[in-house]
């Protein structure tokens, strides 16, 4: 028997939102100021006011822009190993480590940039489906690769990934209404199943 499994990862797979937590690490002065900066646009985000994906390019940019790719990578490595496994639920690691690899597909499939999100996808042995920086000549250059992988954006990049691939089943694992989509799709969609 075939299976998909489609893992979302901020508050599925971990306790916190990992964006907030790789920023600070990053630049924590840095981090304070652009916070600060941006709690009018975080208001008008939770009054559905602004668009969500500009905000986030606004923030992340805010920090990384101008940052050279190495850099950004070392630091991406090291706060996986000042967090991993900690960061994790223990029931969610544990039904990762059970998981049949022969017969099993399993994608990360998270809103977060794969600048931070790409050693936690390597070593659970997924594939990596997010939201992607943009490089140019090594540098980032603030904006995504196409659309912030959410809502609906989400289901678009599965597809892709699994190219008509067949499956005798699909699961889904997400905790918000941007999970929404992918969990309607999969065959069984499980919300908040880690908590």
């Amino acid at each position: 028997m075939k299976k998909l499994y489609c893992f979302d990862f901020d508050g599925t797979l971990t306790y916190k939102d990992t964006m907030f937590m790789y920023l600070k690490f990053y630049d924590s002065t840095k981090y304070r100021i652009q916070f600060l900066r941006h709690v009018p646009l975080f208001i008008l985000l939770k009054l559905k006011l602004a668009e969500t994906e500009k905000v986030k390019k606004s923030f992340i940019g805010s920090i990384l822009k101008g940052q050279s790719q190495e850099k950004i990578e070392l630091k991406s490595k090291q706060f996986f190993e000042l967090h991993y496994p900690k960061i994790v639920r223990e029931n969610a690691l544990d039904f990762i480590q059970n998981i049949d690899r022969n017969n099993t597909q399993s994608l990360l499939v998270t809103a977060s940039l794969d600048i931070w999100v790409k050693p936690f996808a390597e070593v659970l042995k997924m594939q990596l489906v997010s939201t992607r920086a943009e490089f140019k000549n090594g540098v980032f250059t603030g904006n995504f690769v196409g659309k912030n992988c959410n809502g609906k954006e989400k289901l678009v990049r599965i597809k892709e990934e699994i190219n008509n691939s067949r499956y005798d089943k699909i699961i889904a694992f997400g905790d918000t209404s941007g999970d929404k989509p992918m969990l309607k799709w999969a065959n069984e969609g499980h919300y908040q199943f880690f908590h």
